[in-house]
């Protein structure tokens, strides 16, 4: 319990410190806009700073779930195999995927409603009017109009995205770090953890992208009577992605993506390592 409450409060300053770009990352794989610096500008010339901002509290309320299962579900996995410095990466590749798809699993309602509110401030960009007023509206909407079952729509492409996204970073961070300390590049400190996450947020960046784009167009669709799914399943918005827009698509926001998950890495860790010393437990 511990250990969960040191997550949450790591990852809340992570997401805080990195919505923006998060934010910037999402109206990109959604729209064909041609920077993400334009993309930004825009959006606080005609809204104001705090639009960058929009779709925080799902965030954040998602991390409270999210990310104390993955990190205390991967630590005690990994500990119950064998020790950190013996298990193989192939290992914690495996165990760092399990964990992140069991985790996501729980924290998927949040993360749609954090999509749909993030699509909205594009729509209040354009003049038009917002799907959702606020975390609560979304939520009743949502279970109004498309049922129980649609809190956990795009489940399954946010499920690879969180195997994909853990297997390269909970594993690589682990590593990486194991790495450095056994080859006395430094100590277990910050510059140690720094190097580690840089590392881990590449490699989680490289391998989840394409299924994070595939997620986010997944889970913006919203069912109607007078509205039709643009892709069937998240094998369809794959197919058509690369269709009409080439293979690159798959990568769209590549470059907002890693610019957070490396912002992101480095807050958490840094922040979860010194919190784990001062409360008295061992490196993770």
């Amino acid at each position: 319990l511990k250990k969960m409450g040191l997550t949450c409060v790591s990852a809340m300053v992570a997401e805080t410190t990195t919505f923006p770009i998060d934010m910037i990352k999402t109206t990109l794989q959604l729209h064909k806009s041609p920077s993400a610096l334009r993309v930004g500008l825009e959006m606080m010339e005609k809204q104001g700073l705090f639009a960058l901002y929009n779709g925080l509290s799902p965030a954040i309320f998602r991390h409270l779930f999210y990310t104390p299962i993955r990190i205390v579900t991967y630590e005690h996995l990994r500990n119950y195999s064998s020790t950190s410095s013996t298990l193989s990466l192939s290992t914690k590749a495996l165990i760092g995927g399990l964990s992140g798809a069991f985790a996501q699993v729980v924290a998927s309602p949040a993360d749609l409603v954090k999509v749909r509110m993030q699509a909205d401030s594009r729509l209040a960009s354009q003049g038009l009017h917002p799907r959702y007023t606020g975390t609560i509206d979304a939520l009743n909407k949502i279970l109004r109009t498309e049922g129980f079952g649609g809190l956990w729509r795009g489940v399954f492409p946010n499920v690879q995205r969180a195997f994909l996204v853990n297997m390269g970073e909970l594993a690589c961070y682990d590593h990486a770090k194991c790495f450095i300390i056994n080859n006395r590049v430094c100590e277990d400190n910050i510059y140690a953890h720094t190097l580690a996450s840089i590392m881990s947020g590449l490699s989680a960046t490289t391998l989840s992208c394409p299924a994070d784009v595939v997620k986010t167009r997944m889970m913006n669709q919203v069912a109607g009577k007078e509205t039709k799914f643009v892709y069937r399943n998240s094998f369809d918005c794959l197919v058509k992605t690369v269709k009409l827009e080439g293979i690159v698509a798959l990568w769209k926001g590549f470059i907002p993506t890693w610019a957070r998950l490396g912002p992101w890495q480095f807050v958490f860790w840094v922040s979860y390592e010194k919190l784990r010393f001062v409360a008295g437990i061992s490196p993770f």
